[in-house]
Order: structure tokens, then sequence, then C-alpha cells
């Protein structure tokens, strides 16, 4: 018993810093997807003082008004991470998120171990169990989970329903007080997943404790059982419900517009969704971040047959599985599998399938499979036991199935690394998603590279004709290519095909500024802050336009509305300066570079006058940077982009070539170059 106990101690730090190895190369992973909108543009997360607005206020979770939602707890852990991390570092983040996942592993391990003792009497037991919380801990599907920050909704969701089934089996004597509820309050406050705690529960009780099958259940003389069993779970039925009909009036009516598709057809899609997630647990070859799954609109669609199927024969599985003792830990774990998976195959989701939806289904999966192969183990317990070699082969191919698994995990963080690497492996995973190629052409927009954008843009453009966003980045690009007029049609048909987002007005506002139509631009800004008034880049923007038009009054009040919602905030606080002075920022800025004259201060200076649209001061302000530092490639680089943006390409192509005689690998300077070439 000692030596068992030492050997299960030796492989549980074994693959302890077996999974620390496998997911080291995923802490400095960027902010990817809905990051955005929840950390990176997040001015709520900054400061640790508004934790007690998270528990009240909706807007607090996103700056997209589509995407707020009631995640208090969720919204905790990202502001003290950043305050750990002194503002947007990544590996606070994901460090946290991955210490959370740790204690989940670790957990359950001993939910496992306790169901299977429930059903099997034999000393390899905890083996069993250790072997199903490493392949859950090192599955590679839950890596879309763990490097996607905002997901960590979905991994602390899941240590909470863990934490909640852990207390209620392993001490019965403290359910009279409720203790196992707790966890499931915590829940609610992380995700829309408590209501699953109960059904499990249930079934728990009824398999493992009063030891009924599912059969059982529809048998006269169990209905009493039946009847208190259910009564055992009326308190956090009750509690859960509440928190859940809370959390659900609090999000507002913008927030539900995720909530889109045809019911039926939604549903009868979900059960080819539930063959694609049950293969995946087998061989995770075709995971994509962003998938471009759609409705089955015929429901004789061969994929729905196959769907209904699987669903049929899962739940045949079940039902005769629970039929033996021995067997019902297989059928606890199809069960937690299902059950997981009902909430958002039930609900008409926008996204039909996401492929961090796997991370709380898979712990049954882990259950049934691992139980399975260890019951066959344990039916041939002589074949290992006389031959050790053949202990030995079935402990090499344990490692090996993990190996593979970890090994396929330590590749799925580096395809989440940046923005570049995680849409290019979208686009080659999901051909026809027009967002997925969207953001692709984003990452070729931001280097410059806007040929190669031009080309995703319009593969996007097929099969999302109408989507808002895509248009306002074809109106950035056209705008940067020269082509002003095309860019102002495609920022119109972003206004016309979503005039409910506050951004096609904030980018066209944007764009008109670049353009001096100041009055115009004031105009779609403040309609951008109409829809959301806590846009901090739509408040930067709306205090530069009072700022130019000298509305010293209505930039001060601006900037006192930044400061209410990112106390000290220095943008606004540079702009309620000058509505006091009433002196301009760009006044400012350069009567501080008088006063400090570096090479660095001109730069930033440059780049202030740049986005201006005040071309010529910009160069003017990189001449003396390069006075100071003439081996400034960064203010060659800049006057090249004020060349451009002015379609003197002759110039901006010389004062490029300069830059890369400094700097041959300095990439922004490349494509500028590239770029002013292809128009000479």
């Amino acid at each position: 018993m000692k030596k068992t106990r030492s050997l299960i101690i030796a492989l549980s730090i074994l693959f302890g810093i077996g999974l620390i190895v496998t997911y080291a190369n995923h802490f400095n992973n960027g902010f990817h997807f809905d990051d955005s909108h929840t950390i990176q543009d997040n001015p709520y997360i900054t400061s640790l003082k508004n934790i007690p607005l998270f528990f009240t206020d909706t807007k607090t979770f996103s700056s997209m008004p589509s995407h707020q939602g009631y995640r208090p707890l969720v919204t905790t852990t990202l502001a003290i991470d950043y305050w750990l991390g002194g503002g947007l570092t990544p590996f606070y983040f994901h460090l946290s998120t991955f210490l959370w996942y740790l204690l989940c592993c670790i957990l359950l391990f001993f939910v496992f171990r306790k169901i299977i003792q429930k059903a099997l009497n034999h000393n390899w037991t905890t083996y069993i169990a250790l072997v199903a919380a490493a392949l859950y801990a090192f599955h590679t599907v839950n890596a879309e989970t763990i490097n996607y920050i905002i997901s960590r909704s979905d991994v602390l969701s899941t240590l909470c329903i863990i934490a909640s089934v852990a207390i209620f089996i392993s001490y019965p004597n403290l359910r009279k007080w409720g203790i196992y509820i707790l966890p499931a309050i915590l829940c609610a406050g992380f995700k829309e997943t408590a209501i699953v705690i109960p059904v499990m529960l249930f079934f728990y009780v009824i398999f493992f404790e009063k030891n009924l099958s599912l059969s059982d259940l529809f048998r006269v003389r169990n209905l009493k059982t039946f009847g208190k069993t259910l009564l055992m779970f009326i308190p956090i039925i009750i509690i859960i419900g509440l928190l859940q009909y809370y959390s659900f009036t609090k999000i507002p009516q913008a927030g539900m517009e995720n909530i889109n598709n045809p019911v039926l057809p939604y549903v009868l899609t979900q059960t080819f969704v539930w063959v694609h997630y049950f293969l995946s647990f087998f061989l995770p070859v075709n995971l994509s971040a962003d998938t471009d799954w759609t409705v089955l609109s015929n429901p004789f669609d061969d994929r729905i047959m196959v769907g209904v199927l699987f669903v049929a024969l899962l739940v045949i599985v079940i039902f005769k599985t629970s039929a033996r003792a021995e067997q019902r830990p297989i059928a606890f774990g199809l069960i937690w599998f299902a059950v997981s998976l009902l909430p958002t195959s039930v609900v008409p989701l926008t996204e039909v399938l996401n492929d961090h939806r796997m991370f709380l289904p898979f712990i049954g999966l882990a259950l049934s499979v691992v139980y399975t192969l260890g019951l066959l183990v344990v039916k041939n317990e002589t074949i290992f036991v006389k031959a050790g070699k053949n202990m030995v082969l079935l402990w090499i191919a344990v490692f090996l199935l993990l190996s593979a698994f970890a090994y396929g995990t330590f590749q799925r963080n580096k395809v989440w690394k940046d923005e570049e690497s995680l849409w290019l492996d979208v686009t080659i995973k999901s051909p026809k998603n027009g967002r997925g190629l969207m953001n692709y052409g984003l990452t070729q927009m931001a280097k410059a590279n806007y040929p190669v954008a031009e080309k995703y843009f319009e593969q996007a453009l097929e099969y999302t004709p109408y989507y808002s966003f895509l248009h306002i980045n074809l109106g950035i690009l056209k705008n940067a290519m020269g082509k002003p007029a095309e860019a102002e049609e495609y920022f119109n048909k972003a206004i016309q095909y979503g005039p409910q987002y506050n951004e096609p007005y904030y980018y066209y506002a944007g764009f008109l500024l670049t353009h001096n139509r100041v009055n115009e631009a004031r105009l779609m800004e403040e309609q951008d802050l109409r829809i959301n008034p806590i846009f901090m880049q739509g408040l930067y923007q709306m205090m530069d336009i009072y700022n130019r038009l000298e509305l010293w009054d209505k930039l001060d009040s601006v900037a006192r509305h930044t400061l209410s919602i990112a106390a000290g905030d220095t943008a606004a606080l540079k702009y309620r300066e000058a509505a006091g002075k009433r002196v301009s920022a760009a006044e400012q800025s350069l009567l501080f570079v008088q006063q400090n004259p570096t090479p660095e201060n001109y730069l930033n200076l440059s780049l202030q006058y740049y986005h201006l649209g005040q071309y010529e001061k910009c160069i003017e302000a990189c001449n003396e940077a390069l006075k100071l530092n003439p081996d400034y490639a960064e203010a060659y680089n800049n006057i090249c982009s004020a060349y451009n943006a002015m379609q003197m390409w002759d110039k901006g192509a010389e004062a490029c070539e300069k830059a890369l005689k400094i700097n041959p690998g300095y990439e922004l300077a490349k494509n500028n170059l590239a770029w002013a070439k292809s128009n000479l």
C-alpha cells in the first residue's frame, strides 16, 4: 500500500511537470479575438477600484454593447491580472488561467477516483483515475480554451462544477448544510453552466448510492426513490435558477443578438456537431479558432441523419452501461458529456460550433474512455501480473498516448502565438469563414502588405457580403492605398449594414479626419458615442475633434467623462489641460518638444501630426529628429508614410530606402517602400 501511494505521488509529480512543459510555450502568447473588447479595450479592468461595479454594471464586461454580459467574477480575475502585470502583460493572464487549470486537473483526479471506487473494488482504481485525469490535462482540445484568455470563463466555471461535485461525493455528512452549493454560486459569476451541477449530482446518487440503472427509473416501484432523490436537489436548483434569472435580466438587449439562429435547424445541426466533438476526443486534428460551420437547413441532410443516429446510439450505450454496477462510471461519463453540451445545443447561438465548448464535456469522455480501457485491463489482470513485461508495455502505451496529446497541445500553442499565426490557421482549417479571412487580412494590412490584405478581404466578401466590420476594414485599406472615393463607399456600406454598431461611425470619422473634414467627422463621432459612450478610442477621437474645433467646453466634458471611466488617463488629462488653457494639444506637444528636444519626442510629435492629417508638419518633425540622430530609421519611415499619404510616391520610396539602408530588417519600411514603388 505504501509502495502504491509513493508510486502514485511520483506519477502525479511527473504528470504535473509534463503539463508545465507542455504549456511552457504558451505563456507569452498574445491576446486574440474577444480578448480585444473584454480585456485590451476594456477600461474597467485597469483599476481594482472598479471591482464593485463588475457586479452591478454589465458594460464593465466588454467595451462592445453586443457582447456585454454578466460575468463579474471573470472580469475581477482580469483586473487582478492587469494589476499584477502592471498593464496588459499576457504572461500574467496566461499564468493565472494555467494555475486554475492545474487545480481543475488535480481536483478531477479525486473525483474520478471516488466515482471509480464506487463501481470497482480493485487496487488499480487509483491508477485508472490518475490516467483519466492526466488524459484530460494533456488533451489537445483543451489548448483552445487555455490559450484563449477570455475563455478562462470555461476554466473557472468548470473548476466550480468539479469542486461542487467533489464536495458532494466526498463529504456526504455536509450535504445537509449545503456546502456543496457554494461553488455552484461562484460558478454563476463565471458562466451560465452551473445548471448542469444538479443534473450530474442526481445521476451520481441514482447510480452509485441508490444502485439504480436508467431503466430502473422508469419502474413504478422506484418512483418514491426518484422523487426523494429529486427533492435533495431542490435547494440548489432554486438557488441556481434565481442566479441564472438574475444574470439574464442583467444582459442588455444588444447582448442578445448573439442568439439569432432558427431553433429547430440549429438543434438538428447540433447532433452532427456532437459527432465532431466526439471524434475530436480521439483525433483532435482539425481544430480551428473560428470554424466555418453553419446551420443545416435541410432536416434530411446526411450529416443530420448521422448526428441523430449518433445521439440515439449514445442514449442506448448510456442505458446499457448503467445496467451493471461496474459499468456505471462509463454511463456517468457519457451523461456528463451530453448534459454539458445541452445548454449550447438548445440555445440557438450565432456560432454553431466552438472548439472551446468541448472543455467541460471532455471530462465525461475522459472518465468513460479511460475507465472502459481500465476495466478491460482489470478483467485481464493475469496477463499483466504474470508477465511483468506486459505491464511495462502497458505503461509505455499510456505514456505514448499522453505524449501524443501533449505534442498536439504544444503545436496548438504555437498556432495561438500571435494574430497572424492564429488566423492563417483559421483560413486553412475554415476556408469559408469570412471573419477568419478578414482577420488574417488585417494582420497583413498591419504590416502594410496591402495587396495580400486586399486579396483576403475580397475572399471574405464572397462569404460575408453584408458583414459591417469587413466593409470597415475595406474602407481603411482603400484609404491606405490612396483610393479615398472607394474607401468612403465602403464606410457608408459599413454603416448601412451595421447601423446598430458604433465602430462604423468611429472609423468613418477617422477617415474624414485624415481628409480634414472635421465637422463631418464630428457628426460621425458623436453618433459613435451615442451608441457606445464607454468606447475609449471613440472618446479619444472625440476629444481630438473638439480640440481641433476649439470647442473647449465640450472637450472638457468628454475629458471628464473619460476620466470617470479610466481615472488618471494621461490623454484625457492632457485634453482637460488644453480645454482649461484653450490651447490645442498639438500646440502643447510642440511646446513640450521645444523644451525637451530629443529624437524620440520629435518622432512622437510627427506621429501626432500624421494622425491629424498634417503631413507636412509630420515631415518637419521627422527632419528635426534626424538633425539630432541622422541614423534614425523610424524617422525616415515616418517621412515615407507621410509622402505616401500625400501620394508623393517617389519621395516616399526615397525616404524608405534611407530607412532600410540604416536598418535592412525593418519590416514596416519594407512594406511602405513596396507600396510606394507599386504606385510609381
